[in-house]
């Protein structure tokens, strides 16, 4: 999956900007998929099978970004967020905008020295003298640009947030097409867009799909660095089966019906209680007159920085436990 995940995480495509890394997923899973559509919000849906329930999978294609706001005489650019940037992990860090331009984030002097910065304390500067140098518009987008890096067992890029579930859901895919039974289900992969601020695409992707079960795939923290987080997820430990986090309850039957495949088959797993970030799942949970959702998570280290970090075994471990869920009937 390494070649996948390293085309995947190195296509630029920040919130409400999507389409280069959708037409990668899409070239991906044809062979695959019964049916491939478009939403008008842009979500790509890849339906297979047909009959049985209605199982939606989601993983958002998006990434977090800046857009710029204003360019002074001198050729500094100030931006806002696309997503939840921290100002802490942007000083120093490298950014490509989608028309190609580059530039490096730093900062003005601070009053208090110490303190973190707000983000209209940063500026872009991308080698102009001149606001007439910057090949840039008000509203233009870009993201970090940190190459994809292969540390064996550990995989580290700018967008493990969520390509990596995305990589997740293309190789279910092609599991369940070429390496044993058919599902039983009629399932929806759903690469969802504007997941970043605020869960855009997977709210109007499950109006329409009007799932069963909905399961999104999506990263989470860890709490296995130092003085880090209290939290019982780490790296290598396993894909995480999330029972709650700021934004869902996940279901108990969804939980149990996970927990219990896994202990079955002998995959590991954990239990996630993330106490701050959401997913796709809880626009799924509440869509309609509601459905039952959970969520399968990809543990990951320094999430929404240039250098999310995830263990390769819990991926693989990932995609082995969604198609052990999905190739056999469900009772909750």
């Amino acid at each position: 999956m390494k070649s996948l995940i390293k085309k995947l995480v190195e296509t630029a495509a920040p919130s409400g900007y999507e389409a280069p890394v959708r037409e990668l997923i899409r070239a991906e899973i044809e062979p695959y998929a019964d049916e491939i559509r478009v939403d008008p919000m842009g979500n790509l849906i890849a339906r297979k099978g047909q009959g049985g329930q209605k199982i939606m999978l989601s993983a958002h294609m998006d990434e977090i970004g800046v857009m710029v706001t204003h360019v002074d005489e001198n050729g500094f650019i100030r931006f806002i967020s696309l997503g939840g940037v921290n100002p802490l992990t942007c000083i120093g860090t490298r950014v490509r905008f989608l028309n190609g331009q580059a530039g490096v984030i730093h900062m003005e002097r601070l009053d208090e020295p110490g303190r973190v910065p707000p983000l209209e304390k940063l500026f872009i500067d991308v080698g102009a003298t001149s606001k007439e140098q910057v090949l840039l518009r008000i509203g233009d987008a870009g993201v970090f640009e940190t190459p994809f890096l292969d540390l064996g067992d550990r995989l580290v890029s700018k967008a493990m947030d969520d390509r990596i579930a995305v990589a997740v859901l293309v190789e279910t895919m092609r599991k369940l097409s070429q390496d044993g039974p058919a599902s039983p289900h009629e399932l929806y992969f759903v690469f969802s867009v504007q997941e970043e601020v605020g869960l855009r695409g997977a709210t109007t992707a499950a109006f329409g799909v009007d799932p069963d079960l909905g399961l999104a795939v999506d990263v989470t923290r860890t709490g296995d660095t130092p003085r880090s987080i209290k939290m019982e997820v780490a790296l290598g430990k396993g894909p995480a089966i999330k029972v709650r986090d700021s934004g869902m309850l996940a279901d108990p039957r969804v939980v149990n019906w996970m927990v219990q495949k896994a202990e079955e088959k002998n995959l590991p797993y954990q239990l996630e209680v993330l106490e701050a970030g959401t997913t796709d799942a809880r626009a799924m949970q509440i869509s309609r007159a509601g459905v039952p959702a959970g969520c399968l998570s990809i543990p990951c280290r320094y999430i929404h920085s240039p250098s999310e970090t995830v263990d390769y075994s819990d991926v693989q471990n990932a995609v082995d436990l969604l198609v052990e869920l999905l190739k056999d009937s469900i009772r909750l």
